[in-house]
């Protein structure tokens, strides 16, 4: 399952990158179609029942885990806008980082010497990373400093997310989880959608293919698997599965002709510094 995830979280961003629609669009598209098939298998195998017996408190982490979930969606879909795929998924994937920070508090795990390492490493090559793009933006005048932020927003709402996502998971099916966390997601993008100016309607045939293939793999085989694992194996673990997405967009906007997106030494140097920290941090 983890694997298949994998491949369909791969798919995210050099779809994103063709997808000329508001950021707040592609994310509230995204899990509109999403939601129909897993708000019939929610109703086919009665998980929403399981929804009564939940307290205030794992209430609150489910909807709340679908506040991080869309908040995650907009700034990541922004990136995308700004800098470059490989930055933008390298950064986006500090999230095992920021579990190992603060699974000390919300999953009774101490982080140890070798993690605080490897949080070091991660962050070094962050930095390095945000100034390798910076003679670019200066030379061309764009903006991938403002796209290394908002991935590494991305990166902290998505790490929220997980560690909610467990608690929950504990008690929840797949299927009554995604639908509670997606549809409160759904909701809060389409509030956004008024103060952003997003327009959702009406959209060209090509985003509405690429809504429905960003529903299909990265949503319902790539989230929807993850959050699956979540009531098997720890949050570390599965986000584990997120290390291989680097190499997986930045390979596909590589060689897709319509991105063609080849990524210079210094974002690879820097990204693999990156993945280098997150690896030694997020090993058990």
């Amino acid at each position: 399952m983890l694997i298949g995830a994998l491949l369909g979280i791969s798919l995210a961003a050099p779809l994103i990158r063709l997808s000329d629609a508001h950021p707040i669009a592609i994310a509230t598209w995204r899990l509109a179609i999403a939601l129909v098939p897993l708000s019939y298998l929610a109703w086919r195998n009665n998980s929403w029942r399981a929804w009564r017996t939940l307290d205030g408190r794992l209430l609150a982490a489910a909807l709340g885990a679908g506040v991080l979930l869309a908040l995650h969606f907009w700034s990541w879909n922004a990136s995308l806008r700004y800098t470059s795929v490989a930055a933008s998924v390298t950064l986006v994937n500090l999230q095992p980082i920021i579990i190992a920070v603060f699974s000390a508090k919300f999953l009774g795990e101490q982080p140890s010497r070798r993690q605080w390492l490897g949080i070091l490493v991660a962050m070094a090559g962050a930095i390095a990373l945000a100034w390798v793009d910076a003679p670019a933006d200066a030379a061309g005048g764009s903006n991938a400093l403002l796209g290394d932020a908002l991935a590494v927003i991305g990166a902290v709402t998505a790490a929220g997310y997980y560690l909610l996502g467990r608690a929950v998971r504990r008690v929840l099916d797949t299927w009554g989880y995604v639908v509670l966390a997606y549809g409160a997601a759904l909701i809060t993008l389409l509030l956004l959608s008024v103060p952003a100016g997003a327009p959702l309607w009406p959209q060209p045939p090509m985003e509405w293919g690429i809504f429905a293939g960003l529903a299909v793999g990265p949503m319902l085989l790539g989230h929807t698997g993850m959050n699956w694992a979540l009531g098997r194996l720890p949050a570390y673990i599965v986000n584990l599965t997120v290390l291989g997405e680097p190499l997986g967009a930045t390979l596909l906007a590589a060689v897709l002709p319509f991105i063609g997106e080849i990524p210079s030494l210094g974002t690879v140097l820097c990204g693999g510094v990156v993945l280098l920290g997150v690896v030694i941090a997020a090993r058990r």
